[in-house]
Order: structure tokens, then C-alpha cells, then sequence
């Protein structure tokens, strides 16, 4: 895994959004041959692919498109990781219920001490964070997210 060619392929989409507004279409979601759903993970299976990281079947071919799916195999396959290293992907739960609602790729340690870290995220928005339909860097907490290191 090239964490750092993961992230270059993914600066490179920042500010991409749907279109039109509030419809899910993407690219991402045409590559993946299921476009106009949620397209967090299929942005995440994206820049796996492009940076030549292909992530395996996890319910595709191309990858994955549900968090807790995602969650569920990377637990299986002992992926999860409290050391995340430039390229990883982060799940987030926003309300604690054990129930993944997002997903991005790790940048970097804001400040590891209050666990702030930076992760490049699709279909997010500063109004809301799970379906917010561009392609953006954001600040987050590790208090709500698991890092997932992909053993390929």
C-alpha cells in the first residue's frame, strides 16, 4: 500500500461534487457501477484503485460501499489499527452507536494529543457530514472514528 500516493490521488478531487446537487452522481459511483447512492466509501474504493491500492471484494468487486459492511471485514481480517499511518481509512460514528455512518482516508495528526487528526472525505459538507455531497478536507476526533490499515 502507497499511503502517500492514496492521498496525492485524493487531493486531487478535492472540491468534486454531485451532479446535479443532491442526486449522489458521481464519478466515483459510475466507476463503481452503482452511482445516485451514498458514495463515501466508493470515493475511498477510488483513490484506493487509482494510487494501484485495488481494495479487495468487500461486497464488490471494486471494493467497498457500506460502512459497517467495510467495518465488519477489516475487523474479520484484523486491519483495524490504533496507528494510522497516511492513507488509511478512517469509519466514523457519529452518534456512538457501533453503527460506522462514514468513511475517508487519513492525512495526518493535528494534534495527536487531543486526537485531532485531517482526512480527505467524499460526499461530506460542513452542514453535514455523512451525505454532504463534495469532496473535502476536514478536521475530525478520533473519539468517534476506528483507523483501518489494508493489508494489501
Amino acid at each position: 500500500m502507497n499511503g502517500f500516493k492514496i492521498i496525492q490521488i485524493a487531493k486531487g478531487e478535492l472540491g468534486n461534487s454531485e451532479n446535479p446537487p443532491n442526486s449522489n452522481l458521481t464519478k466515483y459511483g459510475e466507476w463503481f457501477g452503482w452511482n445516485g447512492v451514498a458514495w463515501c466509501a466508493q470515493f475511498v474504493s477510488w483513490c484506493y484503485a487509482h494510487a494501484g491500492c485495488q481494495l479487495p471484494n468487500i461486497g464488490f468487486s471494486k471494493g467497498f460501499a457500506g460502512c459497517q459492511t467495510g467495518y465488519n471485514y477489516f475487523l474479520k481480517n484484523k486491519w483495524i489499527t490504533t496507528n494510522p499511518q497516511e492513507g488509511d481509512i478512517v469509519l466514523f460514528d457519529w452518534n456512538g452507536d457501533h453503527r460506522y455512518d462514514h468513511t475517508g482516508l487519513f492525512v495526518r495528526w493535528v494534534d495527536e494529543q487531543k486526537g485531532v487528526f485531517e482526512s480527505i472525505e467524499g460526499n461530506t459538507s460542513l452542514t453535514n457530514d455523512s451525505n454532504g455531497g463534495k469532496v473535502m478536507i476536514r478536521n475530525r476526533n478520533k473519539s468517534v472514528a476506528v483507523f483501518v490499515h489494508p493489508h494489501i
